[in-house]
């Protein structure tokens, strides 16, 4: 290994490869692979993991780390990138390479039984897997370590420094802020969202989803769409950043808005600095960033009024037959229709936050040991009952309708609140970099606004945190004040009244 930075940066990019060898497998494991793959499939995600690991915990690599960081002759960039590096190495040694093989088996074997138990509609079929990798989760937090609680060391994995005290008082304003206005809503004559349900021809619905990625300014030369069981964005570089969508025949809403959303985050993904790649510098911050770059794009572009008055024709063009007489103002009024519903990828903005709320609840109190894998499917549905007033009528539509448990995903959810609350923020500042920003929105123009994304976040990559980038671009920290005076001036004209 060259002791030089450049050697340094050779070590981070053979490691970039593999992680990419990684991502290829598993976007073919849910795209292409057929059944019978899984089980070598299992083993070769073992020995991948197994080698990144290794590679990312070498001696003489931290050796080189520590030896660069030494100097004092490098400019901030490469400074940023050899301290995120050394926190890295110092996470990834807390956990073994035999720990890594077999959390990337269980992973892979989760994954076949979570679509399995969704096929046959049956929660049982999942549970001994789930059980695996709540266990191999409760192991990690031991390994990793936390002051206060366990889910804070699964939460910093996604967020960093984010904790259970950080997210108690954030869901304290949901309930305090955000609940009451949807009971408000309850209280007002409902929107309309009939016309959305009807017969729309599959192949004209992914071709539309095509022409909004086209409308976004997603690159289709650095990457491609399919469709998935649950609509997923994987990059393998700037230049290969692949996404997918779900298509309901009776339900538009599904393709638009997982399409609108994995959009946003694959245009992140390809805003990062390809010369950059494998360095910190060249990777996206935090999944709650992450998240602002899809929602800002679902809810704040993809659920405004301003926007679709471009669009709008477009898609009464395609499927004149159901759309024509619907207004413009009567279909912006139900893609925002706030009700109680039980799939939390296709609710409204604002109950999408009691779903998150739902599943971080869940994940504490299995991280505690309250409640234990057996019982989920009843948690699940007495919360859903209790908050929202639904209950399920199959494991698809409960506790079997995310992918994420069965990837070992604990603790990222809460990431997904935080992502809107970051996207409301950004969106109020765009508005004022942008003078005439929604002007452009309605005649289609989004290039200045996803340039100031790319100043403001992309082309950041790890150099600073999300609370220093978020303090960069908007003056202060992430404030959920900003989502709340978002939420009520839009309802309350939606629904024409004064919230409280």
């Amino acid at each position: 290994m060259e002791n030089t930075y450049e050697g340094y940066k050779n070590h981070l990019q053979k490691i970039a490869h593999l992680n990419s060898a990684i991502a290829l497998l598993s976007w073919d494991q849910e795209i292409f692979m057929p059944e019978k793959g899984s089980s070598v499939r299992a083993q070769q995600f073992s020995t991948l993991s197994t080698l990144v690991h290794k590679m990312s915990t070498d001696t003489e690599f931290e050796g080189l780390v520590n030896h660069l960081l030494a100097k004092s002759s490098f400019g901030f960039k490469e400074t940023r990138n050899l301290e995120e590096t050394k926190d890295s190495i110092e996470q990834n040694k807390k956990l073994s390479s035999a720990f890594i093989q077999k959390s990337a088996i269980t992973r892979s074997e989760a994954f076949q039984a979570w679509e399995k138990a969704r096929r046959k509609e049956d929660y049982q079929v999942f549970v001994p897997s789930l059980k695996k990798i709540v266990d191999l989760e409760r192991e990690k937090t031991e390994y990793l370590g936390y002051e206060k609680h366990p889910y804070d060391s699964l939460l910093n994995l996604y967020e960093k420094k984010l904790t259970v005290t950080n997210l108690d008082k954030i869901f304290k304003e949901v309930k305090k802020q955000i609940v009451p206005l949807i009971k408000q809503i309850r209280n007002r004559d409902q929107v309309d969202d009939s016309f959305l349900h009807q017969s729309f021809d599959k192949d004209k619905q992914f071709d539309f989803s095509i022409e909004i990625l086209k409308l976004m300014g997603y690159d289709f030369k650095a990457g491609r769409q399919d469709i998935s069981t649950h609509p997923f964005t994987i990059n393998f570089n700037a230049q290969d950043v692949r996404v997918t969508t779900r298509i309901n025949q009776n339900d538009l809403s599904e393709v638009i808005w997982s399409t609108i959303h994995e959009g946003g985050h694959g245009l992140y993904e390809q805003g990062l600095l390809t010369n950059h790649y494998g360095l910190p510098s060249g990777e996206y911050v935090s999944l709650g960033i992450h998240e602002s770059q899809s929602r800002i794009w679902e809810n704040n572009l993809g659920r405004g009024k301003y926007w679709w008055e471009f669009i709008y024709p477009k898609l009464q063009s395609v499927f004149p037959k159901q759309l024509s007489s619907v207004s413009l103002d009567d279909f912006y009024k139900a893609i925002n229709k706030v009700e109680p519903s039980l799939i939390r990828t296709s609710s409204d903005e604002l109950t999408y936050h009691v779903h998150v709320m739902i599943r971080y609840e869940i994940e504490k109190s299995l991280l505690e040991g309250q409640v234990e894998v057996e019982d989920l499917e009843e948690v699940w549905n007495e919360k859903y009952l209790d908050y929202l007033g639904v209950t399920p009528t199959k494991p698809s539509e409960g506790v079997l309708q995310d992918i994420h448990w069965s990837h070992g995903s604990l603790g990222y959810f809460p990431t997904y609140s935080l992502g809107s609350f970051y996207a409301a923020q950004f969106y109020a500042q765009a508005k004022k970099d942008i003078g005439n920003l929604e002007t452009q929105l309605k005649n289609g123009e989004v290039n200045e606004f996803s340039r100031l994304m790319r100043k403001k976040i992309h082309q950041h990559g790890k150099l600073y945190s999300a609370e220093k980038l978020c303090k960069k671009f908007t003056g202060e920290a992430l404030n959920i004040k900003h989502f709340v005076t978002y939420a009520k001036k839009k309802y309350g004209a939606i629904y024409n009244f004064n919230p409280i």
